[in-house]
């Protein structure tokens, strides 16, 4: 088998895949810089992480594949992975699904996944109002990339979300409107609480979260746009 690169595995998850029981492959590597970010070490310093065994990971899959839903393919950002596709190949060869967490830079292996009849489920995180991106990413962003995401994801017929981490200072009730009128009529959201514990930049650690009260205003803000509105991580 092929080296492929994996950094974390999760055998059992019931939080990755909304009702699904589900195993989780962490892939490194990342083309955002959110200050936020509670994985740094898969972004600024990928290769110093320890290989998950692959052939573990897939004796474990081959054997579980009966009381497992699928697999939850998850970064850094894990479609530039370069493993990214054999991975998935390898997993639907096992008959099991596939649901892939994106931040939606790289439209075209999100169409190629859906042609191919290879993905289940997309999850894909909305950082912020498009004029507000490239503040909360740090970089700089083909907003058309991240529209043709959007487009692609919700004009297909695989199940889907759409997710906010909200964070103090840089997503607010203002901005979750202006996101609900880009998004108007998808089919669901979730409202991710910003963990603080560890984060890409360190001044982010004294930001505090916002309270249920304050989480709860934002999921009223966003109600009228999407078909189901959740809050995730309280």
């Amino acid at each position: 088998m092929m080296a492929l690169d994996i950094k974390g595995f999760e055998p059992t998850s019931l939080i990755d895949w909304p009702g699904k029981i589900s195993a989780v492959i962490f892939l490194p590597g990342c083309n955002f810089r959110c200050h936020y970010c509670y994985n740094p070490e898969f972004i600024l310093n990928p290769q110093t992480l320890k290989d998950v065994d692959d052939e573990k990971i897939f004796s474990y899959l081959e054997t579980k594949k009966k009381w497992l839903d699928g697999v939850v393919m998850l970064g850094g950002e894990p479609t530039i992975h370069k493993s990214f596709e054999k991975i998935v190949e390898m997993i639907r060869n096992l008959g099991l699904k596939v649901a892939v967490h994106t931040n939606g830079t790289n439209p075209k292996s999100l169409k190629k996944l859906i042609q191919e009849g290879k993905v289940d489920y997309f999850a894909m995180d909305i950082k912020a109002p498009l004029d507000k991106y490239e503040k909360v990413v740090d970089v700089k962003v083909r907003k058309d990339a991240i529209k043709e995401s959007v487009k692609i994801i919700r004009n297909s017929i695989i199940d889907y979300e759409f997710r906010i981490t909200v964070v103090p200072g840089l997503i607010d009730k203002d901005g979750i409107r202006k996101i609900g009128e880009w998004l108007k009529g998808s089919k669901r959201l979730f409202i991710q609480q910003f963990r603080n514990e560890k984060t890409l930049d360190p001044e982010y650690t004294k930001i505090k979260p916002y309270k249920i009260g304050e989480l709860m205003e934002l999921k009223k803000a966003a109600e009228p746009f999407f078909e189901m509105v959740e809050i995730r991580g309280v």
